[in-house]
């Protein structure tokens, strides 16, 4: 496809982005392209580090989607970073079960650690302090998902310790 012929074709993504949504596109059938929403919205945030309203768009006129429905689906997902994020983005569970397992003292905890309210991002850009609800694992809180990829369960403040220092003394080497 031309840059004529796909008025997604802008320097806000990249061709290679393009590509891996055609790749993506081509795994559903032509009147349901719009079933690769979610992969494209992951392509961009891996190539972007987030998914920013105008990225948006551009996904919305590659897959023939309304805008809205692109953002609901960015809005829904915890996954899908809305803004710039530190290198490690640590979702805490509060839903009511992990709030009563000790979720939101390990919250708590952790904004006093890193200085950082829910919601931010440290001054050196390494971390990003987020709440997020169920997270699946009720048994094992309180829990926290760093990254988008990586559990973490029974986290006491020894563990919540650990775990910052280690990804702090990771960055030093």
């Amino acid at each position: 496809m031309t840059s004529e012929s796909n008025p997604t074709r802008t320097s806000a993504l990249s061709a290679q982005a393009l590509d891996r949504f055609s790749r993506e596109v081509a795994k559903y059938p032509a009147d349901q392209k719009q079933s690769a929403v979610m992969a494209c919205l992951a392509i961009v945030q891996e190539e972007q580090g987030y998914v920013s309203a105008e990225s948006e768009k551009l996904v919305a006129a590659y897959l023939g989607m309304a805008p809205i429905a692109v953002h609901e689906v960015t809005t829904f997902y915890n996954m899908y970073n809305q803004q710039p994020v530190g290198k490690y983005k640590i979702n805490v569970c509060t839903n009511l079960p992990c709030q009563l397992r000790e979720g939101t003292k390990a919250l708590a905890y952790l904004e006093q650690k890193l200085g950082v309210t829910m919601g931010g991002t440290t001054a050196d850009g390494l971390f990003t302090l987020q709440q997020s609800e169920c997270l699946g694992a009720c048994a094992d809180s309180p829990v926290m998902l760093v990254n988008d990829l990586h559990m973490c369960s029974f986290m006491s403040n020894d563990k919540l310790d650990q775990l910052i220092d280690g990804l702090k003394s990771a960055e030093a080497k």
